[in-house]
């Protein structure tokens, strides 16, 4: 049988065993002693001496509290001893409160009942006793009942609600967990096709055309395998990079953010044969890193998509530092296309690349994540400008 209130459940049980059988021994010395004082030359003297050591023995040995069979015969013993020598009822207090603890409700009641009409019997035979205090040992033990089980249920009721905020704390961690699985998921979803995939995309179309011009134009050829080895070798670097800490390898290596954006326009020319100007509007300002890896990421997306659609004759980057905001604009005078009205993320089905990957979705996400915007601006015929722009203050983080 498990106790209600045991060690296990509650770690005060230790001390307040230790204050019961205390108080049970005080008690217990206390009415030997007076019934020695009084009746030290009755025959039962010896008796009620054995019988209160043996009790004291019991009691402090602590098995009574573990073992409902050990409590049983200490009440037994006790309800002798009171029928001998009335004034050992005083001990009744502890071990009601030990009934209490010991035993369920449906059989702590009836045992506390008993001990009860125990103290009334032994309180009746005592010389000179005032009739008028019967009611006392019953009103007592009542009291003592109610709020016992009423702090119990009350425990009870808080463990239970512990035991609940610790299970909704774990979920809530589970969830938390997940949740930060799929936005990593999706980040790196995002980093993967603005370096892989639009590298590898620029490979296809250079061994394409490499492929077409073989026969003709060998040296045409050549130039776009040369170019194509080169944009592998970049993603390679991007590649290692990477897996070290997702940090573009040409902010890495150009040391800020502007003589990266210079680096890329001036390979992009190089590579693409489509000429594109940097230009840097004010002064530069300390920007935090995350924004300045997204700002290339997306001035390297947006060149992607200007090389592969847009049939330009000329792209620029235009990277403005205005106030406490940081602009980059990706214009081309290519064919244009008309943005979806549908969302902020959505493109028209029908414009260039309207099908394919993350592209302005993609950026839009990076630039959420850092408290900035996406404006695109295009019609057809009249080329495009792919504006984002970020705080160059970390945005506070969101709970």
């Amino acid at each position: 049988m498990r106790y209600p209130l045991s060690r296990a459940a509650d770690p005060d049980a230790g001390w307040l065993s230790a204050v019961m059988r205390l108080v049970f021994v005080l008690l217990l010395g206390t009415s030997l002693t007076r019934y020695l004082t009084h009746h030290l030359a009755s025959p039962l003297t010896p008796w009620v001496i054995a019988l209160s050591v043996a009790l004291a023995a019991g009691h402090l040995s602590g098995l009574s509290e573990r073992r409902p069979a050990w409590l049983v015969a200490v009440l037994g013993s006790w309800a002798v001893l009171v029928l001998m020598a009335p004034s050992f009822a005083w001990c009744a207090v502890p071990l009601v409160y030990t009934v209490l603890r010991a035993f369920p409700p449906r059989a702590a009641i009836p045992l506390v009942t008993v001990l009860t009409a125990l103290v009334m019997v032994a309180q009746a035979r005592l010389p000179g006793a005032d009739p008028t205090l019967v009611l006392l040992p019953p009103a007592v033990a009542a009291l003592a009942t109610a709020v016992f089980l009423y702090m119990q249920r009350q425990g009870a009721r808080q463990r239970k609600l512990i035991v609940d905020l610790i299970r909704a704390r774990r979920e809530l961690a589970a969830v938390e967990r997940r949740q930060g699985a799929l936005s990593e998921r999706e980040r790196l979803s995002v980093e993967i096709h603005d370096t892989r995939a639009q590298g590898l995309s620029s490979q296809q179309m250079l061994l394409q055309a490499a492929d077409l011009a073989w026969e003709q134009d060998a040296a045409a050829a050549r130039g776009h395998v040369r170019t194509a080895a080169a944009i592998t070798a970049r993603n390679l670097a991007e590649a290692r990079r990477f897996v070290h800490d997702l940090a573009p390898a040409d902010l890495a290596e150009q040391g800020t953010l502007e003589a990266a954006l210079a680096a890329l326009a001036e390979r992009e020319a190089a590579e693409s044969g489509l000429p594109v100007r940097f230009q840097l509007d004010g002064s530069p300002a300390p920007m935090p890193a995350a924004a300045q890896s997204a700002l290339l990421r997306i001035a390297q997306g947006a060149l992607a998509n200007v090389r592969e659609h847009a049939r330009a004759r000329r792209a620029s980057i235009t990277l403005s530092y205005l106030g406490d905001q940081a602009v980059l604009d990706v214009a081309d005078d290519g064919r244009g296309f008309t943005p979806s009205p549908g969302g902020p993320g959505g493109r028209d089905p029908a414009a260039p690349g309207g099908g394919r990957g993350h592209g302005l979705p993609a950026m839009r996400a990076r630039l959420r994540q850092l408290g900035g915007t996406l404006t695109v601006e295009s019609a057809p015929g009249e080329g495009t400008v792919v504006s984002a722009a970020v705080p160059l203050e970390s945005p506070p983080e969101v709970r």
